[in-house]
C-alpha cells in the first residue's frame, strides 16, 4: 500500500467555507484536493491501494482509503466536497473512533503526530527539494512507502523536528520545486515503475 500524509496548515476547522472560492477561502484547499486528485485517480478508475491522510491544522486528520472511496471525481469541487462533509462531522468523532463520513472517508480527533505513529509499519519518506535524489534509491526496498507533503506552506519548525525523527529517507524528486500534486504524480511514476526501470 502507498500512503500520502498532507499537511493542511490554513483549511478551516469548521467546515465553512465556500466550494465556490476554495484557493482564497478555505485555506489553498485547492491545491490539497488537487492532491488528493492525484493520489487516487488514474485514467478511467481509482487506485484501491492508496490511503491519503489529510492532517488540518494538527487537530483533525481526514482519511481517504482507495478500498473503499467513492464519489471521488477529478475535479477540485467535488474533493472539497468531500473535505467539507467529513468537518461537518467532526463531532462524532470520539477519542480515537472516527467519524464515518462517507464510503471511504473518516474524521479523527488527532494530528500529525499521532498519523506517523499509525503509519510506522510503512516507510516513511518526506519528499523535500534538499533530498537525496530518488533516482539513487533502491526504490524496491522501500516497502510501502508513506510519504509526507506539506501545503503551500513549509514544514513548521515543530513539523520538522517531528520529521527529523521519524522519517526513514527524505527524497528529492529532481532539479525543481514542485507543487505537492505535481510531487504525488511522479512519485506514484517512480514507484509504479520501479525506479523508471519496468514500463
Amino acid at each position: 500500500m502507498r500512503q500520502f500524509v498532507l499537511l493542511a496548515h490554513d483549511v478551516p476547522l469548521d467546515g465553512e467555507f465556500s466550494l465556490d472560492n476554495l484557493a482564497g477561502g478555505a485555506g489553498r484547499l485547492d491545491a490539497i484536493c488537487r492532491s488528493i486528485t492525484a493520489a487516487f485517480v488514474t485514467s478511467h478508475g481509482i487506485r484501491t491501494d492508496v490511503r491519503v491522510h489529510l492532517v488540518i491544522q494538527d487537530t483533525y486528520t481526514i482519511t481517504f482509503d482507495g478500498a473503499d472511496l467513492r464519489r471521488l471525481n477529478p475535479d477540485e469541487r467535488s474533493t472539497a466536497a468531500l473535505v467539507r462533509n467529513a468537518l461537518e462531522v467532526r463531532e462524532e468523532a470520539i477519542g480515537m473512533l472516527p467519524a464515518e463520513a462517507s464510503p471511504g472517508v473518516e474524521l479523527y480527533r488527532y494530528g500529525l503526530e499521532t498519523v506517523l505513529e499509525n503509519v510506522a509499519d510503512g516507510t516513511v519518506i518526506q519528499l523535500h527539494e534538499d533530498g537525496e535524489s530518488i533516482a539513487s534509491v533502491e526504490l524496491s526496498a522501500l516497502s510501502d512507502p508513506v510519504f509526507v507533503l506539506s501545503d503551500h506552506h513549509d514544514f513548521t519548525d515543530w513539523e520538522a523536528t517531528l520529521l527529523a525523527e521519524r522519517v526513514a529517507r527524505r527524497l528529492r524528486l529532481g532539479p525543481t520545486r514542485l507543487h505537492a500534486d505535481q510531487a504525488i504524480t511522479v512519485a506514484h511514476h517512480a514507484f509504479d515503475t520501479e525506479g523508471y526501470t519496468r514500463f
